[in-house]
């Protein structure tokens, strides 16, 4: 009995092989179809019909505002924020230098993402006009760090000569995302007014800003100091350290500008192996 229904079995998976190999259905209601090959074809290209815009020139932005455009702007102040605001940021884009008091006054807006689409805005429109503006949001210590960070990274790229005092405030920051921020924008100020943020910024608590500092220096200046293991470094130490950029800032502060500034660290700190 049992012999029998082993054999039963393998012959069932025998019979199950088989039809699978034929292409047979294997459960009702399957179409004869199935048993045959399917080929795949491709249909005839027909291009999409040409768009009615094309060939359009843009309008160009208007010279002056109407009070229309005005309205405008004033209502686009909180589309930059939720599901229309890359519209609303190409708006204030078209009409360029005319957004900037809106999107100055968007720097206030209770609502953090709006804030931080008015200084990418900003960015976008490319005029130092808005300067102060985001100096304004980069040393207040009340808004969130990512949005002081951002606006003092604009600023410093639409005018760097402009944004001096506020390194000087924010390189005594509290936060030390904002110190390094800081430090960090400052090798695109070539003007020596720079120099003592960057060396207060050498002894800086957190390690990662005084390294920072020490590379915006050398961009600067061409000046590294002596070789330090700034990886293992404590305060104390760099404290110390400090005082041979002070020195090298009193014997070439009236030669600095003479050489343009390089745009490489002076080193990689894994390689500073030695105190």
């Amino acid at each position: 009995m049992m012999q029998r229904m082993i054999i039963s079995s393998q012959t069932i998976c025998w019979v199950v092989v088989a039809f699978f190999l034929a292409g047979a259905p294997l459960w009702a209601g399957e179409p004869e179809t199935s048993r045959f090959p399917l080929y795949l074809t491709q249909m005839p290209y027909e291009p999409p019909p040409p768009s009615e815009s094309r060939g359009v020139e843009a309008k160009p932005p208007p010279e002056s505002l109407t009070t229309q455009d005005e309205e405008r702007l004033e209502a686009l102040i909180p589309l930059l924020e939720g599901k229309q605001e890359f519209w609303a940021i190409g708006e204030f884009v078209y009409f360029g230098k005319h957004s900037i008091p809106y999107l100055v006054k968007a720097l206030k807006s209770p609502v953090s993402r709006v804030r931080f689409n008015a200084v990418e805005t900003l960015s976008m429109i490319n005029d130092p006009s808005a300067v102060q503006g985001l100096l304004e949001v980069a040393i207040n210590s009340e808004e969130e760090s990512r949005i002081r960070s951002h606006a003092l990274r604009v600023a410093t790229r639409l005018d760097p000569n402009q944004v001096v005092p506020a390194i000087e405030v924010m390189v005594k920051d509290p936060n030390s995302t904002i110190r390094n921020t800081a430090v960090f924008e400052s090798r695109r100020v070539h003007r020596k007014e720079v120099l003592p943020f960057i060396i207060s910024a050498i002894s800086d608590p957190e390690q990662y800003v005084s390294i920072t500092a020490r590379d915006s220096f050398w961009i600067l200046t061409r000046f590294s100091g002596s070789i330090h293991d700034w990886e293992a470094s404590t305060p104390e130490d760099r404290k110390e350290w400090m005082k041979e950029w002070w020195s090298w800032l009193e014997e070439n502060q009236e030669r600095f500008g003479e050489s343009p500034p390089s745009t490489k660290p002076p080193r990689s700190p894994a390689d500073l192996n030695v105190s």
